[in-house]
């Protein structure tokens, strides 16, 4: 009797722990030479007009489902965001929003539009707070394992 008790317990908490995890955004890496590469040429760009990467990665996104990203800003600084999808998609957007949930930015770009596969804009904040960057794609192919890039650079100069 306590053998299939304890069995039972076992089985339920593994279960519940299951299921809690699943629940969970996690930003996972990934690899695209062809992001990276348009990644570094925009980290050389930037640089030469006073700007400095405070925050990047690589992160494995899906189709259709945004990918939240948190960062703290300073009121007054000027800061320039950079998205960069998977070139196979055909659809890349980015909302930010500020401390109170109210939408700063939007920039929506097409595969067929001059920026392609980049969203980058610059950004002043109004206060010193943490702000909630959300890029998604779609992609043609509604795939999984999509490869994205955010980059956060403040101007120094």
């Amino acid at each position: 009797m306590r053998k299939r008790l304890f069995i039972t317990v076992l089985l339920a908490v593994f279960f519940w722990s299951h299921s809690k995890t699943q629940d969970v955004i996690k930003q996972v890496p990934c690899t695209n030479e062809f992001i990276l590469h348009q990644a570094d040429s925009l980290k050389q760009l930037f640089s030469k007009n006073g700007f400095i990467v405070v925050k990047e990665a690589t992160m494995t996104m899906e189709s259709e489902y945004e990918m939240p990203v948190i960062v703290p800003l300073t009121q007054g600084s000027w800061y320039q965001f950079v998205f960069i999808g998977d070139i196979t998609s055909k659809l890349y957007e980015v909302r930010m929003f500020d401390w109170n949930e109210r939408q700063v930015v939007y920039q929506k770009n097409m595969w067929g539009d001059v920026d392609g596969n980049i969203i980058s804009y610059s950004y002043i904040p109004q206060s010193t707070e943490y702000h909630m960057i959300k890029p998604v794609q779609v992609n043609k192919k509604k795939k999984k394992g999509l490869c994205g890039y955010v980059m956060l650079l403040k101007r120094v100069k």
